[in-house]
């Protein structure tokens, strides 16, 4: 019987078992990688070009390569265009530039949160675990059934679709809405 060595296994021979850790998920076409920051990555992903020119509006990107860590919830294009119309548009606007910061930083938590921290944490406490964001809005983890929701203040609800996008300063976990201050 001949034996057949994987890629996998000749890698844990030649580096150690214990040195392979999973690969980041690609996210937006693109892939991730655990060497750079948030906004380094993030630039890369098509599904975020709203959220980087959010952050580019706001001056978050400074702030966002900073070593952290951080935790964001980083809202799709597609959550974005379930705005309102002109909501977008009139947040990019620099006489609005605080509300801008105040919307993004909504999404930001201190920390580096794994999506199986949020998820254990929130089946412990009954379903759910409170976070503060970084703008000092509450922000709640709830589990329902294997997904993961993060819910506002304003009771508005993002599935996280894509979670443990590792960072060098932190993690990404994709959500589908844009969470909202109250």
């Amino acid at each position: 019987m001949k034996a057949y060595l994987t890629l996998g296994t000749a890698l844990a021979i030649v580096f150690g078992a214990a040195t392979l850790v999973a690969a980041n998920p690609q996210v937006g076409g693109a892939p991730m990688y655990e060497t750079k920051n948030i906004v380094e990555n993030a630039v890369n992903s098509k599904d975020h070009t709203a959220l980087i020119t959010a952050v580019k509006a706001a001056g978050l990107v400074d702030t966002l390569q900073t070593p952290g860590p951080f935790t964001v919830f980083a809202p799709t294009n597609s959550a974005f265009e379930k705005l309102p119309d002109g909501s977008v548009d009139s947040l990019l606007m620099p006489e609005n530039k605080g509300q801008l910061t105040k919307v993004l930083t909504a999404h930001v938590v201190s920390g580096d949160i794994s999506g199986k921290d949020l998820m254990t944490w929130a089946k412990s406490n009954g379903g759910r675990y409170n976070m503060q964001a970084v703008s000092g809005d509450a922000l709640t983890a709830v589990v329902k059934g294997s997904s993961l929701y993060i819910f506002d203040e304003a009771g508005g609800a993002a599935r996280v679709t894509i979670s443990d996008v590792n960072q060098s300063n932190g993690v990404i976990h994709v959500v589908d809405d844009v969470l909202l201050p109250k």
